[in-house]
């Protein structure tokens, strides 16, 4: 079979995967669906069946850089500034300070562990330990969108925790993506030639340069335009564009395609066709990434075990206390509780998509571990956030009862 004809049968396969056994899931059953395409790209890759092989995965680059900033624009979409400062600044705050914390105790335990235990150096370890820093930090936003869809059929969703924890999904994604962004522009090669190689400040520059470049670029070019599937042409070149162009500096794509969401969605007349374009995309390409990321994993043997068991405890120590700390400092116990942050231990999308973008820069052993952590979170949180979610604001509603509910008032 040609790889142009895998190529469309992926694509299909994600799409009616998405449209019809995903989202009869959702409804029915509360689970988000995702994680069986991954073992799915495991079977079909080189190490099983061998449809996908590493000659045809590479030849899908552009197809996996665009999944990976479709992610990015996707994110951004949600920074919509009106609706966002329609919400107490207090939810801010405590997000960020979550974020904050689970990325440098996640980050910092993890260089411990690789420095200390299996004695990588220290200038090797600093970018792969703080990826998964950055990696840990992110939640599962189709968790979280799912529950709060079931529970806007009663009154828990009126609870002041549910719009915590939708705020805290936004602040935990941009973090990351941040936090990742960063790492590449820190660790970033020099140029061949004898060319004066850009400073890590001149890389984020050029990053942040191309996703306001092309924000601006496609605001004037979509103008009005309403109809989805010139939407959805006008979007896939946007995000390839600038995929394709931070991919070529060897930076991430999610850093500028984050902010052409987010410009589109504040400035443009259209914004809703566009959120709706993007967010309907999303899913089938969320599928292909993650057979593509099924197919190019190679599971690491011996020793390096250990971070990625060390990983998946730290992450799950790190999010339930930071929520805490950060509700503590923020003076928002009485109002949404101390226990919300067990809710932001799934993990979906945007975890595959950093994973993934280190793995296609670095294919040393440290990549490999990182990208096998994020896949193992993946497989084992993701399939029960939504009912985690569900479960911890319903249990916050029965304890808080009425001054909950009354604390939801928006200003």
């Amino acid at each position: 079979m040609t790889s142009g004809l895998i190529l469309v049968a992926v694509v299909a396969a994600g799409y009616i995967a998405a449209r019809l056994a995903a989202g009869a899931l959702a409804r029915r059953y509360l689970i988000v669906s995702g994680a069986e395409y991954l073992v799915l790209g495991v079977l079909l890759g080189p190490r099983v069946a061998g449809l996908l092989s590493a000659s045809v995965l590479d030849s899908f680059g552009p197809l996996i850089t665009l999944a990976i900033g479709w992610m990015g624009a996707v994110i951004g979409s949600e920074f919509h500034l009106k609706r966002m400062l329609r919400l107490r600044g207090e939810l801010y705050q405590v997000a960020f300070l979550e974020a904050i914390l689970v990325v440098g105790f996640v980050g910092g335990a993890l260089f411990l562990l690789l420095t200390r235990v299996l004695g990588v150096f220290p200038a090797d370890a600093i970018a792969p330990a703080t990826i998964l820093g950055a990696i840990a930090v992110t939640t599962s936003s189709s968790g979280i969108a799912l529950a709060a869809r079931r529970l806007a059929r009663d009154r828990t969703a009126r609870t002041p925790l549910l719009h915590q924890l939708q705020v805290a999904g936004g602040m935990d994604a941009a973090v990351g993506i941040l936090t990742f962004g960063t790492v590449l522009c820190l660790v970033h090669l020099p140029p061949p030639g004898n060319i004066r190689p850009p400073t890590p400040t001149e890389w984020a520059v050029i990053g942040v340069g191309i996703g306001i470049l092309g924000g601006i670029v496609y605001h004037l070019f979509l103008g009005g335009e309403r109809d989805p599937d010139r939407l959805f042409i006008s979007l896939a070149g946007a995000i390839m564009l600038a995929s394709g162009a931070a991919a070529y500096a060897r930076l991430s794509p999610l850093v500028p395609t984050m902010l052409i969401g987010a410009i589109l969605a504040n400035t443009a007349r259209n914004r809703h066709e566009i959120v709706e374009v993007l967010h309907r995309v999303q899913r089938p390409l969320y599928l292909v990434l993650l057979m593509f990321a099924g197919a190019a994993w190679r599971v690491p043997g011996g020793a390096w075990g250990i971070p990625l068991a060390a990983f998946i405890l730290l992450r799950l120590i790190a999010k339930p206390a930071a929520a805490r700390v950060a509700t503590r400092l923020s003076g928002m116990s009485r109002v949404i509780g101390g226990d919300w942050g067990i809710a932001l231990v799934g993990q979906g999308s945007l975890a595959v998509a950093i994973a993934l973008n280190y793995r296609i820069f670095d294919d040393s052993d440290l990549s490999n571990v990182v990208f096998t952590a994020a896949l193992v979170s993946v497989l084992a949180t993701d399939l029960l956030s939504a009912r985690v979610v569900r479960a911890v604001v319903r249990r916050h509603h029965r304890r808080r009862g009425p001054l909950a509910a009354a604390g939801a008032r928006e200003r």
